[in-house]
């Protein structure tokens, strides 16, 4: 069988296992025989423990045995599908992969967006990430029309509204983040590097929004009024893992959370102009106002 129907059958196992959250392998079995994958044929035991060893190899995703349950399977390690894991990541990208793989007929009706960064750029830096190698970047900042090179020991890759981007650490302890679509260049070089024992890709995001890590700006409690629908988004797709909802009415519905209000959010709260408004703190509604009354400025100046 071809790496691409397993992959397939692999995708499929966790989803089913997953979605059941315990189940036996007879009823793996019963839905198996219900999919075009199965061609007829049941899914032997042995079958079934090839495909469980190379999940576990490839996804990092181990599906394990209740014996006093009935001898139901489960994911043993369920937490990684709920988080901004890889294995997450991965499975959700892949199960989609395969879903539109199967659907070539509505190819001209299933519209899809484009995350501009080169998969070259991103092999090189996974390359040298794997290897602990240094990397030299050819960057070009926005605003700028020369590029500058950087020296830097490739610490984690995160992606963000559709864009890869690079936390990297400079000689003298200093990190910075760099966006793969600016990168002109890369280049591995053969000088090693070791990464800080402590370092945690997620904790060092964690209380960001995004990608701004660096501007000093210190991590507080924020409450946020979302009216209408609005509430809705918010509660479908949480701002951030610390938010929470405090309260609620048919108007509105009010959430916490504890998180830097960098730039990037102050933007995103500004995108969603009369919907979402600050409660908490002052002088971030304050500033929020204030961005609100230069635009309109502005469109005054033009006319508007």
């Amino acid at each position: 069988m071809t790496a691409p129907f397993l992959f397939k059958e692999y995708i499929w196992l966790v989803d089913t296992i997953r979605r059941a959250k315990a189940i036996t392998l007879a009823d793996i079995n019963r839905k198996w025989m219900q999919t075009e994958m199965s061609e007829g044929m049941p899914l032997s035991r042995t079958t079934f423990y090839r495909h469980k060893y190379a999940i576990e190899d490839i996804f990092g995703i181990y599906i394990e045995c209740d014996r006093k349950n009935g001898n139901k399977y489960y994911i043993g390690n369920d937490h990684v599908l709920r988080e901004d894991s890889v294995q997450n990541w991965m499975l959700s990208t892949l199960s989609v992969s395969n879903l539109l793989g199967e659907s070539q007929s509505l190819h001209h009706r299933i519209l899809l967006e484009n995350i501009p960064s080169g998969d070259e750029k991103l092999q090189q830096i996974i390359a040298a990430m794997k290897q602990n190698r240094r990397v030299r970047l050819n960057y070009c900042r926005y605003g700028f029309s020369v590029g500058n090179t950087f020296l830097l020991s490739p610490y984690c890759i995160k992606l963000f509204h559709r864009r890869w981007y690079l936390l990297g650490k400079f000689d003298k302890g200093k990190m910075s983040v760099f966006s793969f679509d600016r990168m002109e260049n890369v280049e591995i070089l053969d000088e090693k590097f070791n990464i800080d024992d402590d370092f945690d890709a997620s904790d060092y995001f964690s209380e960001c929004f995004g990608i701004v890590v660096g501007d000093g700006t210190k991590a507080e409690k924020i409450v946020l009024r979302a009216y209408g629908t609005e509430a809705n988004y918010v509660r479908d797709l949480p701002l951030h893992h610390s938010q929470c909802e405090i309260d609620s009415t048919d108007e509105y519905a009010d959430f916490e959370l504890f998180m830097r209000p960098t730039s990037d959010f102050k933007a995103h709260l500004l995108s969603r102009g009369q919907w979402a408004v600050v409660l908490e703190p002052h002088w971030l509604a304050d500033e929020i106002v204030k961005w609100h009354r230069d635009a309109i400025e502005k469109y005054q100046k033009q006319g508007k």
